[in-house]
């Protein structure tokens, strides 16, 4: 019972789907701050029935979204979601989404936002091996956590695309924006990688870097400013600690990302090596 009275008003059981969800902290507030700015849609790859049910969650007196609810079986395209089934120009529309693999032809319209796991079966659904939030008996922030951040960045997008772009209103681009805001996050850093397995998340490290505005070089020199590598035992690492240049693990790259904001490099050390264990004969 302490369990579900902490959550009270955030838990909701869909008995007709034999399934249980919550909602993340903050959302209710986001929502009535971003429909200030947006025009809102629910996007989501379920089916009807379900888009429905939780469109009455979120939106239970209609206020946001009134019946701007798209499920997998209003979309045009099998496995993914496009902005065809959108009433508005593709310049000026903003997606907020949790996997980027719906939205192929949508990219650059993109803002991702990192996964709520709150239950044990959300992290197992995506092969993830850490506990989710429930078995750790706590819960996303609701002042610092991913929708509270996402606002901010929405109303700085908002400002700039009516009120700081010199274009014509009809000639703007809201992609435009959000590559620049992006770029600002860790302008002026230059990273190096050191053997950051397996290749694909070094390639992804290295496209994601690159957004947010670091130049990524591939050897070193004096003006690299950060080291990202898994553990301390490379020369790439130990050149770090001796040149009094940052050494991090990939998690910062992420971070940076999910929060539009560099992160404290402090939070994420890499691994020390183990020293290793000596054996005394006789």
């Amino acid at each position: 019972m302490e369990w579900a009275d902490a959550y009270e008003g955030s838990l909701f059981v869909l008995e007709h789907m034999h399934t249980m969800t919550k909602l993340r902290p903050f959302v209710r507030t986001f929502l009535k701050k971003a429909s200030e700015i947006f025009e809102m849609y629910i996007y989501t790859m379920g089916d009807r029935s379900y888009a429905h049910e939780m469109a009455k969650i979120l939106d239970p007196n209609r206020e946001y979204f009134d019946s701007r609810v798209i499920s997998r079986d209003d979309g045009t395209q099998r496995n993914q979601k496009g902005l065809d089934v959108v009433l508005g120009q593709e310049n000026c529309v903003l997606i907020l989404d949790d996997t980027k693999k719906a939205w192929t032809k949508h990219k650059d319209n993109l803002i991702l936002i990192d996964r709520y796991h709150f239950f044990a079966s959300s992290c197992q659904q995506f092969g993830l091996s850490c506990k989710s939030l429930s078995q750790l008996e706590m819960d996303e922030s609701e002042g610092g956590g991913a929708l509270a951040t996402i606002i901010g960045v929405l109303k700085r997008i908002h400002t700039i695309f009516f009120q700081e772009l010199e274009d014509e209103l009809a000639g703007r681009n809201v992609t435009w924006v959000l590559k620049m805001l992006r770029m600002e996050v860790l302008e002026g850093c230059k990273i190096i990688f050191s053997h950051v397995s397996p290749p694909v998340d070094y390639q992804y490290l290295w496209k994601t870097a690159e957004q947010l505005g670091v130049t990524c070089v591939a050897e070193l020199d004096k003006s690299v400013t950060h080291v990202v590598a898994m553990h301390a035992r490379t020369r790439k690492s130990h050149w770090a600690v001796k040149e009094n240049k940052f050494l991090v693990n990939p998690r910062w790259i992420e971070a940076s990302f999910y929060l539009w904001k560099r992160q404290p490099e402090e939070s994420f050390p890499v691994k020390q090596e183990k020293k290793p264990a000596v054996r005394i004969e006789g």
